[in-house]
């Protein structure tokens, strides 16, 4: 049974060559920064930085600020979006409905409606989660009906030749072939989320990732400026690496090259 969970995880090879890449990355940052090529803070001087803001509590405030944006408003993004993508990708009166509106706000950057939010919703949370809700919805949404369309008719036509009714065709052969679609549009609504987040919070918070790095600017705080850029990075990796092992379990039937 062990040896079976294996199957869930990357190969460690492919493993051991990005603990290679990160080293070899941190060394040129160490370098270039030691022979002063560039004004930027070092990665021991960084680190520092980010000991302290730990240790006087600032860090992990601003941490839990955004991972509660973010995570609300891109949760409420993906249960939306992927009951309406299947709606659209089944229906054709749905679709026909739903979809000029779908690629209208697609069209529109969600960066673009934060001032519009604010100016509505006030400066609160209401503006920044929506303003995440409709970068995860778009995205989702988009790659849920993409999914559906995509299927191969010849297994529908394969299911209704076997005797299947259209519940069992939607919930034994559509959904199972648009999961990759929907995983897909989900790991890109994450990443359009944590960048609104970090814009949402430029403009108008008081506590967060990106409105420490907004406070660092006006004083030419390099060191805490990257301190949160690469908390925000670490952060969305983590939370992408879950969603690939979900993947990896909802999708074992597919073949990996």
């Amino acid at each position: 049974m062990a040896k079976s969970l294996w199957r869930y995880f990357p190969d460690p090879a492919l493993l051991a060559l990005n603990g290679g890449a990160f080293a070899v990355g941190l060394a040129g940052w160490a370098l270039v920064t030691h022979f002063g090529v560039v004004g930027l803070p070092g990665p021991g001087e960084v680190f520092s930085r980010a000991v302290d803001l730990v240790r006087s509590g600032q860090l992990p405030v601003d941490i839990f600020a955004s991972l509660r944006r973010v995570l609300t408003g891109f949760l409420l993004g993906v249960v939306l979006a992927i009951p309406v993508g299947f709606l659209m990708g089944w229906y054709k009166v749905a679709r026909g409905l739903i979809e000029p509106y779908v690629q209208f706000f697609r069209m529109i950057p969600p960066l673009a409606v934060i001032p519009l939010a604010i100016v509505t919703m006030g400066i609160d949370e209401a503006p920044k989660i929506f303003v995440i809700f409709l970068a995860s919805f778009l995205s989702s949404v988009v790659a849920t009906y993409q999914g559906v369309i995509s299927v191969d008719k010849t297994l529908i036509n394969a299911a209704r030749v076997l005797g299947a009714k259209d519940g069992t065709i939607f919930w034994r052969v559509i959904i199972p072939a648009s999961t990759p679609f929907i995983l897909v549009g989900i790991r890109i609504g994450l990443g359009s989320s944590w960048a609104t987040v970090v814009a949402a919070e430029l403009i108008a918070a008081q506590s967060g990732l990106g409105f420490r790095m907004q406070q660092a600017q006006l004083y030419y705080d390099l060191p805490t400026i990257f301190v949160s850029l690469i908390v925000i990075g670490i952060l969305g990796l983590i939370m992408d690496r879950f969603l690939l092992f979900a993947e990896r379990k909802l999708t074992i039937w597919q073949e990996r090259v």
